[in-house]
């Protein structure tokens, strides 16, 4: 019955809305291959800020008006693959404060066109499978400020409001976007685990409800200034503050006994979470028409926080049976400098070097009852000795780089990339570990313009994947109450990856839509997985990240995105996409092939969006569901596997005639459960028989907002 009320509202609003055809189709500029949407194309959904804007963009939007998808599997600033975003043909110097999140804080009546740059360039300052080119008007000729206002409900009643405000503008040759948020991050998650033994008894239940109590407040500021006609600089700002509490509710019922009986926890995790962020870039063209870049960015990331557990009695007291506290910080700060300049006809070239400095300064404390003296600084409890429990990770990195652009012919395009990356990483405090490596990461990226609506790519890269620094050092343990901490390892090497991408596109007539489609290969070395690093002799199994080996990976990926012209609906967007993935690798515990960790065999989604422009309102829905089975995390002594529900997400939204546009969401509208059975093992997994099999699942909440924006 749902279903055919929803599917007669569609109809009738299709037909309200078959009147309003696209009348500004994009344009395309063959000799670049580059699309180009222009303002007034965008007029008849009257949006309100940028991404609203790129959100009507088949291939590029998302069916649900989210974040613009983005990918950097590189390292630094140099980094690219996915979708990349420019602003006015600029690079955001940043990583928390980046283009993607400027998008909803620029006003749509500031943009004079988008531009989809499907070629490669030594002009861009990202390099990317799509580059997206947000073009602003050329003056500002007053301020424009943007607001939201928000409000947030959740499944435990919870509701929580939030707000941003933006201003931008220009003055004379300076351009300026100022901008504050708070916004709400509550989050509620109940939980349940049945757990049996070995032979199939009943051994526990726990029932747990999380919840987190969190604002984010950010200030950010992203300025630039026209020096001359041929130099420009720009700098951007950001402070973040993520200060929150979670409290956990838990009950553990031993059904071993001849009675159950059952068990009171709770839990309080107060923390200091907020950063830092400086970046800029200066620009420079000479009367040759060469180009000179410098970009660098500075940032801090602090997080301390400290975890107490406490036992009801059976007076009604309380008793702590846990203390872990948890400090760092990590700082980063990268330099960039490039030249690039024109070498023969359709040759041009740019090279430079990039210099980063990564700095991880973390201390773990564990106190627990003990017969030991009480220390205050382990919560009143004995404390624990831990391995790399204090230490100070540093990398200090150089990457000298060319790319080279060759257009050899009309419609085909080789971008060809040569780095070479060196790098030093210390490790001092409990441990003192210091090591060099070095890297060179070839890429060789071809495109064909078989017409201008057809566009076949190859890709051959070579990356080095980002290390996490946290993975070094003796760390808190959140995924198993079993395992308070987990032990780090001092000895990690870069995981490199070789890539190989065949993919085309196709652009449908008419503005109806893309459809893309892309086979990979991925050769992975030195895999970090878990690996055993007990001590010898001990009898307390330990696990941590470790380099495992070589693997394989390969898969499938298939896109849609069209209008719906064939049944004169233009204004509905259908979306999929479809993934299909293997992998393996040999387990460093067993011996034998499996596939890598928590890696998905596939994932399908859908989604639509549907404008009705007469009515100044528009909807959609995005249903995603991973193909299940095999998805598994193996340690030292259990074995995890992952299963759960669809995710659906849902929005019905509203412009009022004087452009203010006022949205519901649902986010997890189907309230659907994310479950994980563990089996652990008495002993290592490959020598040891099972003892339990755990069956947990987490609900992840239904979350609906009400959302009210605009500009004037």
């Amino acid at each position: 019955m749902r279903l055919s009320v929803f599917t007669s509202a569609l109809v009738v609003s299709g037909l309200l809305a078959s009147a309003s055809v696209l009348s500004h189709a994009q344009q395309t500029n063959e000799n670049d291959s580059t699309v180009v949407y222009s303002a007034e194309y965008f007029e008849q959904w009257a949006p309100v800020t940028a991404l609203d804007m790129l959100n009507r963009i088949p291939g590029v939007g998302s069916a649900t008006g989210g974040n613009f998808a983005s990918n950097n599997s590189g390292r630094g600033l140099g980094g690219g693959g996915g979708n990349q975003i420019l602003i006015d043909g600029k690079r955001v110097a940043g990583k928390s404060n980046e283009a993607n999140s400027q998008l909803q804080r620029i006003a749509a009546d500031k943009v004079r066109h988008i531009e989809l740059i499907r070629g490669t360039s030594a002009d861009l300052d990202v390099r990317g499978d799509q580059v997206v080119n947000i073009v602003l008007t050329e003056a500002l000729a007053s301020r424009t400020y943007a607001y939201e206002v928000n409000t947030d409900r959740y499944m435990d009643g919870h509701v929580q409001p939030g707000g941003k405000f933006s201003v931008n503008g220009t003055e004379g040759s300076f351009n300026y976007l100022l901008s504050a948020e708070l916004e709400p991050r509550h989050d509620y998650r109940p939980s349940w685990e049945n757990s049996i033994l070995a032979d199939g008894s009943p051994n526990d239940r726990i029932k747990e409800e999380r919840v987190r109590d969190q604002y984010s407040k950010i200030v950010s500021a992203n300025l630039s200034y026209l020096i001359t006609d041929s130099s420009s600089a720009r700098l951007n700002l950001l402070f973040e503050n993520h200060d929150n509490t979670v409290d956990i509710d838990r009950s553990i019922t031993d059904l071993t006994g001849s009675a159950p009986s059952t068990r009171i926890e709770r839990e309080e995790t107060p923390s200091d979470d907020h950063n830092w962020e400086i970046g800029g870039d200066y620009e420079l063209r000479f009367d040759n028409d060469h180009l000179f870049k410098l970009l660098f960015i500075a940032s801090e990331e602090v997080d301390n926080s400290e975890r107490e557990r406490f036992v009801l009695q059976s007076d009604g007291s309380e008793e702590k049976n846990l203390f872990v506290g948890s400090d760092s910080t990590q700082e980063e700060q990268i330099v960039r400098t490039s030249y690039s300049m024109g070498l023969f006809d359709g040759q041009d070239i740019e090279f430079g070097v990039e210099r980063a400095q990564t700095t991880l300064d973390s201390s773990l404390r564990l106190g627990q009852p003990g017969s030991g003296p009480a220390s205050d600084n382990h919560g009143g409890l004995t404390p624990v000795n831990l391995s790399l429990a204090d230490s100070v990770v540093e990398e200090i990195r150089y990457e000298p780089f060319l790319f080279h652009n060759w257009q050899l012919s009309p419609t085909l395009a080789l971008e060809s990339q040569f780095v070479y990356e060196a790098s030093e990483i210390t490790q001092t405090g409990d441990v003192f570990n210091k090591r060099e490596f070095s890297f060179v990461k070839p890429s060789f990226d071809l495109r064909w313009d078989v017409r201008p609506d057809v566009q076949l790519r190859a890709t051959l890269a070579k990356r080095v994947l980002q290390l996490s620094f946290s993975d070094f050092v003796a760390s808190s343990d959140t995924r198993d109450d079993d395992n308070n901490t987990m032990a780090g390892n001092a000895n990690l090497s870069q995981e490199q990856v070789w890539r190989l991408n065949l993919g085309g596109e196709y652009r449908l007539p008419n503005d109806g839509g893309v459809i893309d489609g892309m086979v990979w290969y991925m050769r992975h070395l030195d895999v970090i997985e878990r690996i055993d690093v007990t001590p010898p002799g001990s009898s307390n199994l330990q696990s941590a990240n470790g380099n495992i080996g070589d693997g394989d990976m390969w898969g499938l990926e298939l896109n849609g995105s069209v209008r719906m012209n064939m049944i004169n609906m233009p204004n509905l967007l259908l979306t999929s996409s479809l993934r299909v993935r293997d992998s393996e690798i040999e387990d460093p515990f067993t011996g034998e092939t499996r596939r890598f960790e928590n890696f998905e065999r596939g994932r399908l989604q859908l989604g639509f969006r549907h404008d009705i422009p007469s009515w100044r309102v528009n909807y959609g829905l995005n249903w995603n569901n991973r193909f299940e089975g095999n998805i598994e995390r193996y340690d030292v002594n259990n074995v995890e596997s992952m299963y759960g529900d669809p995710n659906v997400t849902a929005f019905l939204e509203f412009v009022t005639r004087n452009d203010i546009r006022i949205r519901f969401d649902a986010r997890n509208a189907t309230n659907n459960d994310q479950c994980r059975i563990r089996e652990r093992y008495n002993g290592r997994i490959d020598t040891a028989a099972i003892t339990e099999i755990e069956d947990y699942c987490t609900d992840a909440a239904r979350v609906v907002s009400i959302k009210i924006n605009g500009t004037f």
